[in-house]
């Protein structure tokens, strides 16, 4: 998996874009200015808007290559960015953060109620989660995202994997994605904006 990453990464192009992710960025301009955590952030899109925006900006993924085009935007953009390359459990931080993104987090199953928890605990105590991730009726079309059922949501996983959180907003909806060579077309997601 990592290795996969790592080559789609390294292609000059960037695969998802890099203008920030559309409902990232509505939700993002409606909060108080203050400290962001990116999981699984990849090539930076929505890191370097965060930081345009004056956010401080902490963000990881496991691929090295995906590190290496998102401080390579930052720079072009004119900004540092703090990035680490590490696995989603393994990421430890005593920050609580005023938001979390989770935006296309699709981590195994095995791991993924774990990583979603292990994360929320980096919140702080009057925090904001941001969600977008493929539903399970992503599966079969071009769009993009996993070809693993078991990697994408429904509603119901999400309540129970963010348990804890007042979800302001949660839907599952049919979109147009044009983020890149990857995201394009006809896509269903699900959306949530919660509070802690």
């Amino acid at each position: 998996m990592k290795d996969f990453w790592n080559a789609r990464y390294k292609e000059e192009s960037y695969a998802y874009g890099n203008l920030p992710n559309e409902f990232f960025k509505q939700q993002l301009d409606k909060l108080k200015v203050g400290s962001i955590l990116l999981p699984a952030e990849g090539e930076g899109r929505n890191a370097v808007y965060a930081l345009s925006k004056g956010w401080e900006v902490m963000a990881f993924d496991f691929s090295k290559s995906a590190k290496d085009k998102a401080q390579n935007l930052a720079k072009k953009n004119g900004f540092h960015l703090e990035y680490q390359v590490i696995d989603v459990l393994d990421f430890e931080t005593t920050k609580k953060f005023d938001v979390i993104c989770f935006c296309y987090t699709h981590f195994p199953s095995s791991i993924r109620f774990k990583a979603s928890q292990h994360l929320l605990k980096s919140l702080s105590t009057k925090g904001y989660v941001i969600f977008e991730g493929f539903s399970k009726k992503q599966l079969g079309k071009t769009s993009g995202g996993p070809k693993d059922i078991s990697m994408l949501y429904s509603i119901a996983e999400i309540e129970k994997e963010f348990e804890g959180l007042h979800f302001e907003m949660l839907k599952e909806q049919e979109i147009e994605l044009n983020e890149g060579p990857y995201h394009i077309g006809n896509a269903s997601v699900i959306r949530f904006f919660g509070s802690k």
